[in-house]
């Protein structure tokens, strides 16, 4: 067990790149070689892939540990990150919904199991199933899309959603649903005749002495926020180090992701969920609500290991069982994470594109081989970013028609030669990579391996297969569907723009970052009604449809209720 903690301090922020990072005033902690390691961990992702800022804080389950900050909370005006900053947390507020919803059960005032309908009457979807009921919506199995964020408000996009197909009877499968979550705020909000903000207020963050935490992002407590930061060009794949610029503001009372706070105060939520529903005034959740709240409803992907339960995911990592959630604003990222056996936890949160979840996940587990008197794990070792496993498998040269390309190996590094001119290729993820050519860039370069060697390259809706395979014959398009493929745009800071490619015969939704509920290369799949299904696995939670053509072009896309417009740009 960790020794008694006399005092921790806040360490005050700094610019990116500058000081040592030490955490400062830890007197009879016996944790300094923890502590140390730690923010080693956090400087060596910072600026690597993580950026400009982030803030850290750690506790146990009986008291804060400390709090660091490091790196920038305005990129562009060079302010230093401090520990009293604001950040938008994302999901990892679902939690909160799905606390106040059991409390509401303990009182006697909600069925989980009772149809959602039951409780918010104007809830409706298109289904031949039985009904949405809110346990389906709690654990994300409810066959709803994920949600297109296309409206301000949430009522009209849960409104809307009597417009969408479900794409499975409820608890068949897992699939992550922000609309899930926004009717469930307005559930909440109908049985307590209060704004969402007033209920998480009164119900969760007084008790729990949240004085810093505000359960709705409003211009009220905008000058509290660090700025968040997303990437400059948003019609592209990303990659660690690509220019940052800042985020779209936007005000949201949503249930699935609206609150703001210090990475210092949300570790009361925490301590919370490690003392299993007790705060430090007394309790929040019975233990039958808590063991509720933590179950492992459902696998989230087969052989995955990580299971949901309600607004909280659980999961293994060298020996620890873990507990908590991410979370991803426009322009900010997050994680909690904790280990309840032991006692301990992290809060991550970061102003711009980075990797909370690792570095939470390390942090615990740093934190709990010091509460088990182990050695502490070593510092992970970070890969090239520009190294490509098993490069060999890529090279060679691939053909389309009368055009050839061909991947070059260079140790562990790739390059493209395309026509005629030669590009680093680098890797965005297993087979997937970036032509740093400005002709090419804009569009992932996926390769098709088998038996351990690529066979086929895509880039749009170029397919181009290894030099010596056939292609496969492929059937024409039908003549009204020329219209379709082409780059679609919206105002959306969430899902800002696709395209729609025509590829060997099939059509291909193609993001430049999946947002949730997306994958990469989506195959759309013709419906009798002229729609389009877009798979995901064996279900298709989604559907796309074009409309509006002049002059043999497609002017609108539809995507799941939002809408999206051809755009002058390829």
């Amino acid at each position: 067990m960790f020794p008694s903690v006399a005092v921790a301090c806040i360490v005050a922020g700094r610019r990116q790149g500058v000081g040592t990072g030490e955490w400062v005033s830890w007197i009879d902690t016996g944790l300094d070689a923890a502590l140390g390691r730690i923010d080693a961990f956090v400087n060596k992702r910072l600026g690597h892939d993580t950026e400009p800022g982030i803030a850290l804080a750690l506790t146990t389950r009986d008291q804060l540990l400390g709090v660091a900050t490091a790196g920038l909370a305005d990129a562009a005006g060079g302010a230093a990150l401090r520990a009293s900053h604001l950040f938008e947390f994302g999901s990892i507020g679902k939690s909160f919904t799905a606390v106040a919803l059991l409390q509401l059960r303990e009182e006697g005032r909600l069925d989980l199991d009772a149809p959602v309908t039951d409780y918010l009457p104007w809830f409706a979807v298109q289904s031949d199933y039985p009904p949405i009921a809110t346990h389906h919506l709690l654990s994300h199995t409810s066959g709803l899309t994920g949600g297109t964020d296309f409206a301000p408000d949430p009522r009209y996009e849960v409104w809307a959603a009597r417009d969408l197909h479900v794409a499975h009877a409820p608890g068949e499968a897992f699939h992550y649903s922000n609309l899930g979550y926004k009717a469930l705020g307005l559930l909440l909000e109908r049985l307590e005749g209060k704004p969402y903000a007033e209920i998480v207020r009164e119900r969760l963050l007084d008790p729990l002495g949240m004085r810093d935490t505000m359960a709705v992002i409003a211009n009220a407590n905008r000058p509290r926020l660090a700025t968040g930061h997303v990437y400059r060009d948003t019609d592209r794949p990303h990659r660690p180090g690509d220019p940052l610029a800042p985020a779209s503001w936007l005000e949201t009372n949503t249930g699935d992701g609206c609150i703001v706070s210090t990475a210092a105060d949300l570790t009361a939520w925490l301590r919370m969920l490690l003392n299993r529903g007790s705060g430090s005034a007394g309790r929040i959740l019975s233990e039958e609500s808590f063991a509720l709240l933590t179950r492992p409803v459902i696998e989230m992907s087969p052989g995955s290991g990580r299971w949901y339960g309600y607004g909280l995911m659980t999961f293994e990592q060298d020996g620890q069982r873990l507990l908590g959630h991410t979370g991803g604003m426009v322009g900010y990222v997050s994680a909690m994470f904790g280990d309840v056996e032991r006692g301990v936890g992290a809060v991550v949160m970061v102003n711009g594109p980075g990797a909370p979840l690792r570095i939470a996940t390390d942090a615990v587990a740093v934190l709990a081989a010091a509460h088990d008197g182990r050695d502490l794990p070593s510092l992970p070792d970070e890969p090239d970013p520009d190294a490509v496993p098993d490069a060999e498998q890529f090279a060679g040269v691939y053909r389309s028609g009368d055009r050839a390309w061909e991947i070059v190996v260079s140790g562990n590094r790739l390059s493209l030669v395309a026509d005629g001119q030669r590009a680093p290729l680098l890797p965005l993820g297993p087979a997937a990579f970036r032509a740093e050519d400005p002709a090419l860039a804009h569009i992932w370069v996926r390769a098709q391996v088998e038996d351990g060697r690529a066979v086929a390259l895509t880039h749009g809706g170029d397919v181009f297969h290894r030099e010596g395979l056939d292609a496969p014959e492929t059937a024409a398009l039908p003549e009204e569907w020329r219209a379709y493929p082409g780059h679609y745009r919206s105002h959306n800071p969430w899902a800002s723009d696709f395209r729609v490619v025509s590829r060997e015969g099939r059509f291909f939704l193609l993001f430049p970052e999946p947002p949730d509920g997306f994958e990469g290369d989506q195959p759309l799949d013709p419906l009798p009604d002229g729609s389009f299904a877009i798979r995901s696995g064996d279900y298709a939670y989604d559907r796309i449809r074009f409309d509006t053509v002049v002059d043999g072009e497609a002017l609108r896309a539809n995507l799941s209720g939002a809408d999206y417009y051809r755009f002058f740009t390829l």
